[in-house]
């Protein structure tokens, strides 16, 4: 079938045509802005590479940058760990009873980003009544720690952590449970007669044979959190000040809030080549694993 053109033209050309129209031309559209000041409403005038001359003096860019790389390894890391965790129990230890837990776990995923943000806002909010944190807290007798967690830096960035953790797991559980379902089961047996078990069973065994799907979970986490928007958007809108503002908020609030067009779409080129060499870095670290 692949010697033959018209086949080939049949199954290939419409996607590939979607795919340039939706993907390939907004991007290169977009480079092109790179070049421009302006907007649509005050008009565009060009500027050369002063918008890449700036961005590395832009103080405010590298603090999102910092924000970006740091939510992105934390969530990449909870995600595909407790995802790579549950997926063990459902395999070894739940079993026949993980279909109704894992319905639970995945649950999440399907909820709206904004209802779960509203949802954890509710659980720490300060006013005007206690959320459920606060009101554990008081009731505790800790009544010294109740504060306004969404209002301080530290609080507002590890709650939005944990809120992405929380909501996305599920989905990386089910994919990594997918993965261990076609381990042959007669390996396992067979290591399980050698005196593997626990630990040495899933690090000797089951983490080699899950290695691909493992590698894909991560690129795929990575990549997604990279371009984290609407999580943060919905719960604290990047702040407090610009605390969790990531580099995708940057660029929205630069682009249609201040309406620079062209410093906007340099902010996602820069976005779209560091997602690239994460991918690129993740790639070859996975090959060198293979081969050892």
């Amino acid at each position: 079938m692949l010697r033959d053109r018209r086949a080939i033209l049949l199954f290939i050309g419409p996607p590939l045509a979607i795919y340039t129209l939706m993907m390939l031309l907004p991007i290169v559209w977009s480079f092109g802005y790179t070049f421009f000041e302006g907007n649509a409403l005050t008009g565009f005038s060009f500027t050369g590479q002063s918008n890449y001359t700036k961005i590395f003096h832009d103080d405010a860019f590298w603090a999102a940058t910092w924000v970006t790389l740091r939510y992105s390894v934390l969530v990449t890391i909870g995600q595909v760990g407790a995802g790579l965790f549950l997926a063990l129990m459902y395999v070894f230890y739940l079993r026949r009873t993980s279909s109704v837990i894992r319905t639970l776990v995945f649950f999440p995923v399907v909820l709206p980003t904004v209802a779960v943000a509203q949802m954890f806002v509710k659980l720490f909010q300060v006013s005007p009544q206690n959320g459920l944190v606060n009101s554990v807290l008081e009731g505790a007798g800790m009544g010294s720690h109740v504060q306004d967690w969404l209002g301080t830096p530290s609080g507002a960035f590890w709650i939005l952590i944990g809120m992405d953790i929380w909501r996305s797991m599920g989905f990386y559980a089910i994919l990594l449970y997918a993965g261990l379902v076609d381990v042959p089961e007669d390996i396992i047996e067979s290591a399980r007669l050698d005196g593997a078990s626990g630990w040495k069973l899933t690090r000797h065994i089951v983490l080699p044979l899950l290695t691909p799907i493992l590698v894909s979970s991560i690129i795929f986490s990575i990549n997604g959190t990279l371009k984290v928007f609407d999580s943060v958007l919905a719960l604290t809108k990047g702040g407090p000040g610009e605390t969790t503002t990531p580099l995708t908020l940057y660029m929205y609030n630069t682009a249609f809030t201040y309406g620079d067009y062209g410093y906007g779409s340099t902010i996602a080129m820069s976005l779209t080549i560091l997602s690239l060499a994460v991918t690129l870095v993740i790639f070859r670290t996975a090959r060198k694993d293979v081969r050892l």
